[in-house]
C-alpha cells in the first residue's frame, strides 16, 4: 500500500454491536469519492472484555488494520495516542468513540477542506440516533433493540444520508450547522499539527476521558496559526451503547466530575472555542430542513 493521504484512528471498547457499522460506514463500501489507497483505518481496541474479531473487519477493506491494547484504561487517551503514533497519512482524523457511524462523504470532504489551509482544524457536527438526545431517550426505554429497528426502517446501507432522517443534533452541536460545536467526534488535523499539540492530554484519567475530547478540539481551534473548518452536510451518528457520558442511566450527568478534572488540569472553566471558521461541504435533501432551521436560529 502506498502512503495514504489520510489516516483515521477509531477507538473501541466493548462495542461488538456498534463498531461493525462504524467501520463499514468508513470503508469504501459506503464512503464516496475516495479510493481505498487514499486512506487507512486504524482501529485500536482499548482492552475490551470481549476482544474484537479482527478478521470480521479486515474483510471490509485492505486499508483496515486492527490493534489491541492488552490492558484497558478507563480513559481512551493512551489508545488514541497509540493510534496517532501508527498513522501514516498527512491528514489524520480521530474517532474517540467507535460507536459513531460516519456520513457518506465525511472523509472526502475532510480531504477537500484540508486543501484550503496549511494548518486546518477540521470537524463535523454530531447527531444522536433516535427522536431525541440519548441522555433523555434511554430514560424512556430507548435501547439497542429499538435502535436496531430504527436503523432497519431506513435504507441507510444504500444511502447513508438517510441517517439524518432518524436522528437529532447532539448536545455538543445543539446550535446547528452554522455555529461551532463544543466538540467533534471526527477531528482532522495534519500529522505535524497533532505532533505540535502533543496529541490528547494524558492527564485526563476519567472514564471515557472526561472532557478530553472537548479539550483537544478547543486547543486545536485556539491555535492562532490554524484555520477551523466545519463540514456542512457531513456528520457522525451516535449509536446507543452504554457510554459513560452520553448513555448514562444514573439519572444525573457526570459533567460536574468531568469539569472538576478539567479545571484541575487547565486552571479554568471549560468554554466553547470562540473562533471564526469556514464551512465546506455539500447540501443534500436529507439535511435541508435542519439547515434552514439553523440559519433561522442564527439570524434571530
Amino acid at each position: 500500500m502506498t502512503q495514504p493521504k489520510l489516516s483515521v484512528v477509531v477507538i473501541s471498547y466493548n462495542m461488538k454491536r456498534e463498531l461493525p457499522r462504524t467501520i463499514l460506514s468508513l470503508s469504501t463500501k459506503m464512503q464516496r469519492d475516495i479510493a481505498e489507497d487514499d486512506y487507512e483505518i486504524i482501529v485500536v481496541d482499548n482492552g475490551s472484555s470481549e476482544p474484537l474479531d479482527a478478521d470480521e473487519y479486515l474483510k471490509l477493506g485492505g486499508n483496515i488494520q486492527i490493534h489491541f491494547l492488552s490492558e484497558s484504561s478507563p480513559s481512551p487517551v493512551v489508545a488514541i495516542n497509540y493510534g496517532l503514533s501508527l498513522a501514516q497519512g498527512e491528514l489524520v482524523g480521530v474517532f474517540i468513540d467507535g460507536a459513531r457511524i460516519a456520513s457518506p462523504r465525511l472523509l472526502a470532504t475532510a480531504l477537500d477542506a484540508a486543501c484550503l489551509h496549511k494548518k486546518p482544524v477540521i470537524g463535523s457536527l454530531g447527531f444522536h440516533l433516535g427522536s431525541e438526545r440519548q441522555i433523555e431517550s434511554i430514560k424512556k426505554g430507548y435501547c439497542q433493540a429499538e435502535e436496531d429497528n430504527l436503523l432497519a426502517s431506513v435504507n441507510w446501507l444504500e444511502d447513508g444520508y438517510r441517517l439524518f432522517d432518524i436522528s437529532v443534533f447532539a448536545g455538543s452541536s445543539a446550535d446547528g450547522w452554522f455555529s461551532i460545536p463544543s466538540e467533534t467526534n471526527s477531528l482532522f488535523l495534519t500529522q505535524e499539527h497533532w505532533q505540535e499539540l502533543g496529541g490528547y492530554d494524558a492527564n485526563f484519567l476519567s472514564p471515557g476521558g472526561g472532557l478530553v475530547n472537548l479539550d483537544m478540539w478547543t486547543r486545536a481551534c485556539q491555535d492562532p496559526k490554524s484555520r477551523v473548518i466545519l463540514l456542512l452536510g457531513e456528520a457522525t451518528f451516535h449509536q446507543v451503547h452504554g457510554g459513560v457520558a452520553t448513555n448514562s442511566k444514573e439519572g444525573s450527568s457526570p459533567w460536574p466530575i468531568f469539569h472538576e478534572e478539567y479545571m484541575r488540569i487547565r486552571g479554568k472553566s471549560f468554554a466553547r472555542p470562540a473562533v471564526n471558521f469556514l464551512i465546506v461541504g455539500h447540501l443534500n435533501r436529507s439535511i435541508l430542513s435542519s439547515v434552514l432551521l439553523s440559519a433561522q436560529k442564527k439570524l434571530l
